[in-house]
């Protein structure tokens, strides 16, 4: 029964982190990268499908994202869209080809993200504490039940307070490589 909850605390803290990782890789770094563009919706006939359903989107330097749409008629959603999106980039089309320059990023601007970065990383660190709550919630309910016996909650305590350690160090270690990044000129 214990592992049985320490598997699932586990899972869900695998999972707060990988939700992390997206959300981090969703901060504008200086350089291009697809990943910028992942969480941009675009009106396609009617109905909200994420920009890579809709179009190509590729890299053509270390400042510049090209967008192909599928269809010549979703070109101006898809300008739209973009202006209407967080990034604050203005979209440049010849033709069909939709261009994204993004412009460098001053000192301010880096400073702004890393507090973006640290609030994102602390979200990850609540969500890893309320399930380590969760999982011991879970332990001490077996006690009451008369399933676990005290000194068995007081280990499950133990390696669940372990898998919560690690996984803050994981969050940390992800943190610091993110803030590294964002600083790089």
């Amino acid at each position: 029964m214990i592992e049985e909850i320490k598997q699932d605390a586990g899972q869900r803290m695998d999972k707060t982190l990988e939700v992390l990782r997206q959300n981090l890789s969703r901060i504008r770094t200086g350089r291009a990268h697809t990943s910028l563009l992942d969480h941009i919706t675009v009106d396609y006939y009617g109905s909200e499908v994420p920009l890579g359903q809709a179009a190509n989107v590729g890299v053509s330097d270390a400042r510049t994202l090209t967008i192909t749409p599928w269809e010549k008629n979703m070109v101006a959603p898809i300008e739209k869209a973009l202006m209407m999106s967080d990034l604050g980039v203005t979209p440049n089309t010849a033709g069909t080809v939709i261009r994204v320059a993004l412009p460098p990023l001053t000192e301010e601007r880096r400073r702004d993200l890393v507090k973006v970065v640290r609030q994102e990383g602390e979200n990850a660190r609540v969500a890893l504490r309320a399930v380590r709550r969760d999982a011991i919630g879970s332990a001490r309910e077996m006690e009451k039940e008369k399933l676990l016996s005290e000194d068995d909650v007081r280990r499950a305590q133990d390696e669940i307070q372990k898998l919560t350690d690690s996984h803050i160090e994981r969050v940390d270690a992800m943190l610091a490589d993110k803030e590294q990044e964002l600083m790089q000129i």
